[in-house]
Order: structure tokens, then sequence, then C-alpha cells
């Protein structure tokens, strides 16, 4: 009977010691604050923008408390800063900014619409101008909306507009801060001094503690293997070899009947063109619309009307704009603000592409189908038919026909058929177009086919 009570209050004992246990760890995990973390570490532009929401809908996924960037940047693109302030101000958790050393320009912007900033010793937020790629000051306009984004955004989050407007403005005076001849930039005890800053810190960690938080966990951000794709498809080298693909597909397809490999190839590389940048914010649907309207453009020309006159070239036109400006994106709120240095790069790229798909193309026929260089001998007959072997030809009946006339039975652009005497001939207009039902003329032949001109 003793052993049996003996027994009982053990097993009492062990259930109450792991039920406290249990509490005691569930009190723990209730009181761990989750703190996602994401870099922006890179010159703001659309790849930034995708990994900040990207990284803000992850943090709403795991149920993050505090989202927390870490900050190193000189600034970049106005119209992806402003898109990153936007969803930084209409988010829920508490986002934290930590400036491990640089926030310039639209890194000031993104700090100011964080709900606490915390600065690395040597560290330094503001100098907000506007500028190109050269770093020249931009016109009014652009200074002008991109103060009011500061001010904005400093109001909504309890800090000096004025301050704010005097980073991007250096007539903007503000007694006792900005002596009204620069830009304004802070350091890290005046940023904390305004109000632009809630304290210094050495890193991640230290923040947490001077915010009062022990119990946390961090979850970094990692990019996802789609996210790299997409950063080397929009790579300046990568764009340009798509490019050539484009064109050289097109004029391959061009030289060969039906619809076969070339084709399928330049559509491919036209959607991993576009695809990315489109994905990354930076090609617009007109932009597309654009290249898409030059296409056919071209194809009109080329299979609908004779010679090659303006549509042809507005064609060509309307394609380099199309690839050209879906690799630029705007540095404004206007459809058409684009930075000038950034457009005329990406020009370059597109026309040296487009120069080298077609010269490359035209001699990789000449070789592909040259029974020197055929590649394994297979594309072309590399074996002389002689006439003592028991071979004949056509050549004599080719021979008679010159000068005799006909009649085009389709258009010879610069091929067709031609009609002689009642039969049917493959024939080459030897210069420009022939229409349809014109009289001919033979003038030569080559390779099986009657050389014509306009009778």
């Amino acid at each position: 009977m003793k052993i049996q009570n003996t027994s009982n209050i053990i097993a009492f004992i062990l259930i109450a010691v792991f039920l406290f246990a249990s509490g005691v760890a569930s009190a723990n995990d209730s009181t761990l604050l989750k703190v996602y973390v994401f870099d922006i570490k890179e010159m703001i532009a659309p790849p930034v923008w995708r990994t900040t929401k990207n990284a803000i809908e992850k943090a709403k996924e795991k149920d993050a408390d505090i989202i927390l960037i870490h900050m190193n940047t000189y600034g970049g693109m106005l119209d992806a800063a402003d898109s990153i302030r936007t969803i930084i101000l209409d988010t829920d958790i508490p986002v934290y900014v930590f400036i491990d050393k640089n926030a310039a320009s639209a890194g000031a912007l993104i700090s100011i619409a964080c709900d606490s900033i915390y600065m690395a010793p040597g560290a330094s937020i503001g100098a907000a101008t506007v500028v190109n790629q050269e770093g020249e000051q931009m016109p009014d306009k652009y200074q002008s909306y991109m103060r009011s984004m500061m001010r904005a955004t400093a109001e909504a989050k309890g800090r000096d507009p004025e301050i704010a407007q005097a980073m991007v403005d250096p007539r903007i005076y503000v007694p006792g801060i900005s002596d009204s001849t620069q830009v304004l930039t802070f350091t890290v005890s005046e940023a904390i001094k305004f109000g632009f800053c809630e304290g210094e810190a050495e890193d991640i960690p230290e923040i947490l503690e001077n915010v009062g938080i022990e119990d946390y966990e961090l979850i970094r951000h990692e990019l996802t293997a789609t996210d790299k794709i997409i950063g080397w498809l929009i790579h300046p080298v990568v764009s340009g070899l798509l490019i050539m693909i484009i064109i050289g597909g097109i004029y391959f397809e061009l030289q060969t009947p039906g619809i076969g490999f070339p084709i399928a190839a330049s559509i491919i590389a036209a959607l991993l063109y576009f695809a990315p940048l489109y994905l990354e914010g930076l090609a617009n649907h007109w932009e597309i619309l654009i290249f898409i309207v030059g296409l056919i453009l071209i194809t009109v020309e080329i299979f609908a009307i004779p010679g090659f006159g303006v549509a042809g070239i507005l064609g060509i036109i309307l394609m380099v704009t199309g690839l050209t400006l879906s690799m630029v994106g705007n540095i404004g709120p206007g459809t058409f603000d684009y930075d000038f240095s950034n457009l005329v790069r990406a020009f370059f790229i597109v026309v040296t592409a487009f120069v080298v798909a077609i010269f490359g193309s035209i001699i990789l026929t000449k070789q592909l189908f040259n029974t020197q260089y055929a590649i394994g001998g297979k594309l072309a007959l590399s074996k002389t038919q002689q006439a003592g072997e028991g071979y004949t030809s056509a050549t004599d009946e080719y021979k008679n026909m010159i000068k005799k006339q006909g009649i085009a039975r389709t258009i010879l652009r610069p091929s067709g058929k031609v009609e002689i005497d009642g039969d049917l001939y493959d024939a080459t207009a030897i210069t420009g177009y022939i229409d349809q039902d014109e009289k001919i003329i033979v003038v030569g032949y080559q390779t099986s086919q009657l050389i014509v001109k306009k009778a």
C-alpha cells in the first residue's frame, strides 16, 4: 500500500514539473520578439524596391514584431525610393533603420519614412538633392517633387519638415541648423539633437538592447533563386546578348522558308529580355508595345510592301526605342522623366547589339552554307557531280532562256515565280522588287534559278 502511494506521489510530482516547464517554455516563446532584417546596401533602383516589397510581405507572413533595414547607400532612383517609402509608411509593423555609414539622397528619404532611425558611429544622413549620373543637379521640378516628399514623410513621422526639405534645397534656411549655402547633411550627434535619429549603435544587437528588447529572434531576408536570376538577366551585358539573339533570330528566319528554330529563339530571347525588366519596374506596358509595333511594321514592309521605305525605317526606330526605354527607369513622377546619361548608355547598348547582330548574322549565314565551312559537312554538299560520272543538268535549257520574256506570277522580293512560254520557273530579281503580273526578261541564271529584271 505504501509503495503504491509513493508511486502516485512521484507521478504527480513529475506531471507538475512537466506542466511547470511547459508553462515556462510557453511564456518564454510568447515573449520572444521576431525581428525581420533585410539589407539596402546598393543603389536605390527597381531591384531594391522589389526586395523591400518581398521582405515586408515575408515579415507579415512570419508575424514579425519589428522590421529592421540595414542600410548603407548613396541614393539612387527617385521613383523607386518613392515606392519604398510609401510601402514603409503603409506598413503596420514598426520599421527601424540602421544607417551603417551612409543614407544619402534617396536613402535619406527612405530612412525618414521609418519609425525609428539608428546610426553607426561616423554615419551621416541627408544630401537629398536630385542629381543625374554625373552628379549634376536636375531641374527645379525634380527638386520641388523631392522637397514635397521629404516634407510629407517627415510630418508623417513627427519630424521637422523644414529640416527635411533643407536636405534637398540649399536655399532653405533653418535658423541654427542650415545656413542656406549647402544642402543639409547630419552627423550622428546632429541627427540625434534635431530628432532625426533615436540613438547611436555599433550593430543591430546594440540597437535592440537600447530599445530594451532582450529576448528576440533575428530572421534575415534571403534572396530567392528567382531574384538572383532576374538580377542576372537585367545585367547590361546579358541584355545586349539577348538583343543580339532577338535581331539575329528575326534575320535568320527571313532567310529560310516557313517558321522554325530562329524565330523561336528570337521569341524566347524577347521574353527573357522584357519580363525581368517589367518585373523590376523598368519596362512599362507602352514601351513593350512600341517594340511590338516596330516589329509588325518591319514584317509588313518585308512581306507586303515592295522595296524598303517608311514602314521599315519607322519599324527599326520603334524597335530600338522600345528596347532602349525598357532598360531605363524614371527618375521623376512624369512618364518621360528619364536620366539622360542612363538613356544614352542604354541606347548605345541597344544600337551596338543591333549592328553586331545584323553583321554577325550575315557573316554566319555565308559561313554555314559555304561548302568549305559547313559544320561537319552536313549543311552543304561537298562533292562535285561530274558529267563523266553520269550526272546531267538543265544548264543548256536555262542558257537558252536568256533574253526571253515572261510574266511575274508572284511578287519577286527578290525571289518568286515567273511564267515563260506557259511554264513556271523559280526566279530572282537582279535588283529591287518586281510586282505580280509585271513583264520580265531573263538576263541570266544561277543555281537552277533564272535571273530576271523588268522588261
